[in-house]
This record gives C-alpha cells, structure tokens and sequence, in this order.
C-alpha cells in the first residue's frame, strides 16, 4: 500500500492566508484600543465632573464660612443660603446649610455649628460636612498684638519654654534658644534674631540658606512656624463681661481686692460696697462673671470654680493663683478662671514669690502682661503659667545680659490650658474667626 503524502498549497495561496490573518490581528487590537482609548475618555470624564463637583461643594463651605464672619455676632439659629439661593459657578451650582448646634459646654460665647455644602456639575453631585466653632482667645497659650514694649523689642531667650500656640501680629524677637513646643504663627513673614550683639540684630531674610536660626540663635520650634499668618483683631474692652457682671454678677465700683478661697468662695474688700469695706466672703456667682469699674483689682489665692474677673485699670496679682482641683492631675477639673483688664495686668515684685505659678487665662487689652519694676528688681525665679497670656504689647517680666546670664526678674515656663479651646473661661473675648473640628464627605 502506498503511503498517503499531504498536498501542499502553492506559496502562493499561503501568503494571502497569511496576510488575512495579520490584518484580521491587527484589527482586533485596533478595535480593542479604540475601545480602550474611548473608555479611557470616559473615565477621565467621570473623573473631571466629579471633581467640579467637589470642588463646588468645597466653594460653599468657603462661602458659609464667610458669611459667618461677617456677622456682627455668632448666629444663634439655622440659615440656608442665606445669601440669597442656589449659586450657579463655572457650569455647576453649590447649596449650604449651617445648622447652629448651640454652645459648647453651656459657653454661650462659644457656639458649634454644622455646615453641610452640596456641589452639582452634570450628573455628579458631592456633599460635604464640616464641623466649626467660634474661634477664642483661649486657644492660646501666646498672643500679642506687638511683641514691642514702649518702642523696645521684647525677646524670648534661652530660658524661655512654651508648650502651646503662640500667635503674634508682628514677629517674633528670638536670642539664644527658646523652645514652642507648637505653632509658632506671625504675621510678618520672618523672624528677628539678637545675632550676638545689641547692635547687630537681623532678620530670618539675611540668613536664607538656614531662615530658623542664626550662629547665635537656634530657636526650638517644636511645633513648626506659619510665617505670614492672617491678622487678627483684637477687643480694646470686655463689654461681655462688664455687661454679665452688671446682670446676674459681681460688679464693684472702685479699687477692690479679691482672694480666691479653696472652698469655692471669694474674699471681696471693696469700700463701696455694703459690708464689704474690711473684707466680706461672696460665692462666686452662677454666672461666673466679676467686674471691677473705675479701679485696680489685687488678685491672690486658690479658685474653686469657674469665674473670670475683670477692671477697667489695672490688674494686680499680689501672690500665687492656682486650682484647687489641678486639672494637670485630674483632668475632670471644672476649675476655670479668666483675668481680662482694659488696662494691664501687673505681677507685684515686692510681695509675690520668687518662683509664681498663676493659672488663668490672662487678658491685657490695653496693653500688657507684665512684671512690675521689670528692669531693676531682683532676679527671680521661674514665672509658671498654666493657661495663657493675651495681650496687646508684649510687657517684660524680667532681663538678661548679652551673654545670656539673666539680670533681673523672671524666667518663663508657659503651659496652655487645653482645656481653654473648647471651653474657655466664662465671657473671654472670641477671635471674630471660626475653628474646623472635623471635615469629611458624606
């Protein structure tokens, strides 16, 4: 039997075959990139229009934001589009609605709200919350209005230690090493360093290859600095808590010394007022809220309470003021205190103590937080504040030679009362700003 032998096709005929084949390839690839190509576009559609759609909603909360801030006061009720409807942006629209969720902590100065924007572009629509509060003073552990005293640059030295935010509307004077253990912020886009010698002095834009120190100066700025920070205004009086004072308060005409007792009362001397004129003993009032108009007010002792005290002059603090109930210990404390003068606030070398502690939130609206006879009293030892210190110019609590010694006064150790951003102490002054507590989309 022969064997059977396959028929070849001529060459021919195979390179046609094999031509068919590479086109029928090359189109099916060039189906599928097209395919590709127009989901690609399609994708990068979807993309596009989400992200308007995000970004509109981010516009309305910038808008509500801004509305807030132009109102004489915190609102107390809730408002959609309250400036006039739906706004139509760039193709798309954004709506927003901020609900007011009432006061922090029952701090009626201190209100939270909720602020719900809605962005729409096509077919796309993103929703975003965000959580704020009326900015406060006592989120500071630093502010100043000017970090001069008198036409004298104020400096914070070697000695100097802050835990907390510190905030100046100018900048900040720095010699030797001082540590912020947070956010340093200045309006003034640079920092101005002693550089060695009183009349050497230059700022963080000499020294470009390193701003934040010098050869001389090394600042700690644990925290990290905002440089060129937003300006913030400051009250010139505490018409909340004269008004507060004056209704349902404590309110004293004339010089007046109050000494904080431990059992949560308060020793008033004041001649003006009945039974008062040698000493008398008040509870502090429900509302937390004591004014002293037309005179100075000398303040020492142990508070039990919540209770900010104010004067139109200056106020003197002639001795140790602490919590009872140390919040650093037991951080359920209720005890709170705020000192606000429309004038200064003055530490008494001749009576306190060489090493002070003062827990309160300190307030000089005009204009300074400061050591009596700074320049020529003795040298002291360590002013511990355990709150914060607002004031409008830097006041000095003591001096240092130029080699670093220190001449007179006090050293610093400043701690912020983190209880005081949320809830501070009754009537202390808001910022006129708002504070993000939480942000995210729905």
């Amino acid at each position: 039997m022969k064997c059977l032998t396959p028929k070849y096709k001529s060459k021919k005929a195979s390179a046609i075959i094999l031509a068919l084949l590479i086109i029928a390839a090359l189109l099916i690839y060039s189906g599928a990139f097209v395919s590709l190509s127009i989901n690609q576009n399609l994708s990068a559609d979807v993309f596009k229009r989400r992200l308007q759609a995000l970004n509109l909603a981010e516009s309305g909360l910038d808008h509500a934001l801004y509305w807030l801030r132009c109102q004489p006061s915190a609102p107390t009720y809730d408002t959609t589009n309250p400036w006039g409807g739906v706004q139509s942006v760039a193709g798309g629209t954004y709506s927003a609605a901020i609900d007011d969720l009432g006061p922090i902590a029952g701090n009626a100065l201190v209100r939270k709200y909720k602020v719900t924007s809605t962005g729409t572009y096509g077919n796309f629509t993103r929703v975003l919350e965000n959580y704020i509060k009326v900015g406060t003073f006592g989120a500071y552990l630093w502010w100043t209005n000017t970090e001069v005293f008198d036409g004298q640059d104020v400096w914070f030295w070697t000695m100097d230690h802050l835990n907390g935010e510190t905030h100046t509307n100018t900048h900040f004077n720095i010699f030797g090493n001082p540590v912020f253990e947070d956010t340093a912020s200045s309006v003034d886009p640079y920092l101005y360093f002693y550089n060695g010698s009183s009349s050497n002095h230059i700022t963080s834009y000499d020294v470009p290859t390193h701003p934040y120190y010098t050869d001389y100066d090394v600042p700690d700025f644990q925290g990290g600095t905002n440089l060129g920070a937003q300006y913030i205004d400051m009250p010139e009086n505490a018409t909340s808590l004269r008004s507060a004072a004056s209704s349902g308060g404590i309110y004293l005409q004339g010089n007046s010394t109050v000494a904080f007792n431990s059992n949560g009362t308060i020793k008033v001397t004041n001649k003006n007022r009945s039974g008062c004129k040698y000493g008398c003993t008040l509870s502090i009032p429900a509302n937390g809220a004591l004014f002293v108009n037309a005179g100075t007010l000398n303040l020492s002792g142990t508070v039990n309470g919540r209770l900010t005290v104010g004067a139109s002059y200056d106020i003197i603090v002639n001795g140790n003021i602490v919590y009872a109930d140390d919040p650093r210990v037991n951080p359920a404390s209720d005890d709170s205190l705020g000192i606000i003068s429309e004038s200064d606030v003055v530490i008494n070398d001749t009576i306190a103590s060489s090493d002070l502690e003062i827990d309160a939130a300190i307030m000089a609206l005009n204009k300074s937080f400061m050591l009596n006879n700074w320049d020529s009293t003795s040298i002291k030892g360590t002013l511990e504040i355990y709150g914060g210190i607002i004031q409008k110019e830097r006041g000095p609590v003591g001096t240092f030679y130029s080699n670093g010694q220190k001449a007179s006064g006090y050293s610093k150790n400043y701690t912020h009362d983190s209880r005081f951003t949320a809830n501070p102490p009754p009537f202390m002054p808001n910022t006129g700003d708002y504070d993000t507590l939480s942000w995210e989309e729905k």
